[in-house]
Protein backbone atom coordinates (compact mmCIF):
# COMPACT_ATOMS: atom_id res chain seq x y z
CA UNK A 1 0.00 0.00 0.00
CA UNK A 2 0.81 3.81 -0.37
CA UNK A 3 -0.08 6.93 -0.08
CA UNK A 4 0.09 9.95 -2.38
CA UNK A 5 1.50 13.24 -0.95
CA UNK A 6 2.67 16.61 -2.70
CA UNK A 7 5.25 18.44 -2.18
CA UNK A 8 6.46 22.10 -2.97
CA UNK A 9 10.02 22.03 -4.11
CA UNK A 10 12.20 25.16 -4.75
CA UNK A 11 12.79 25.64 -8.22
CA UNK A 12 16.95 24.17 -7.88
CA UNK A 13 15.69 21.56 -5.94
CA UNK A 14 13.12 20.46 -8.76
CA UNK A 15 15.87 20.87 -11.46
CA UNK A 16 18.16 18.61 -9.82
CA UNK A 17 15.41 16.39 -9.12
CA UNK A 18 14.74 16.51 -12.50
CA UNK A 19 18.40 16.29 -13.61
CA UNK A 20 18.83 13.13 -11.51
CA UNK A 21 15.60 11.31 -12.33
CA UNK A 22 16.85 11.21 -16.36
CA UNK A 23 20.35 10.61 -15.50
CA UNK A 24 19.24 7.35 -13.64
CA UNK A 25 16.34 6.37 -15.63
CA UNK A 26 14.45 6.38 -12.32
CA UNK A 27 11.13 8.36 -11.39
CA UNK A 28 11.18 11.34 -9.49
CA UNK A 29 8.99 9.43 -7.04
CA UNK A 30 11.56 6.30 -6.22
CA UNK A 31 14.45 9.85 -5.63
CA UNK A 32 12.10 11.30 -3.09
CA UNK A 33 11.32 8.05 -1.28
CA UNK A 34 15.13 7.26 -0.83
CA UNK A 35 15.67 10.49 0.13
CA UNK A 36 12.78 10.45 2.75
CA UNK A 37 14.14 7.01 3.93
CA UNK A 38 17.36 8.36 4.34
CA UNK A 39 16.47 11.04 6.26
CA UNK A 40 14.24 9.31 8.63
CA UNK A 41 17.04 6.92 9.23
CA UNK A 42 19.58 9.53 10.15
CA UNK A 43 17.11 11.42 12.24
CA UNK A 44 16.68 7.77 14.16
CA UNK A 45 20.05 7.68 14.64
CA UNK A 46 20.70 11.43 15.84
CA UNK A 47 17.78 10.90 18.27
CA UNK A 48 19.43 8.02 20.06
CA UNK A 49 22.76 9.45 20.05
CA UNK A 50 21.12 12.69 21.72
CA UNK A 51 19.32 10.47 23.95
CA UNK A 52 22.60 8.64 24.98
CA UNK A 53 24.49 12.15 25.08
CA UNK A 54 21.77 13.03 27.73
CA UNK A 55 21.50 10.00 30.08
CA UNK A 56 23.72 10.39 32.29
CA UNK A 57 23.49 6.27 33.89
CA UNK A 58 25.28 5.52 30.19
CA UNK A 59 28.32 4.70 30.80
CA UNK A 60 31.02 6.70 29.05
CA UNK A 61 34.13 4.30 27.69
CA UNK A 62 37.60 6.24 25.86
CA UNK A 63 39.15 5.77 23.33
CA UNK A 64 42.23 3.43 24.54
CA UNK A 65 39.13 1.28 26.10
CA UNK A 66 37.18 0.97 22.72
CA UNK A 67 40.31 -0.25 20.88
CA UNK A 68 41.54 -2.76 23.44
CA UNK A 69 37.79 -4.18 22.97
CA UNK A 70 37.82 -4.25 19.27
CA UNK A 71 41.24 -5.47 19.66
CA UNK A 72 42.71 -2.35 17.12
Amino acid sequence: MSTTISVRLPDNLANELNTISKETERSKSFHIQKAVELYLTERADYQIALDRLNDHTDAVISLDDMRANLGI
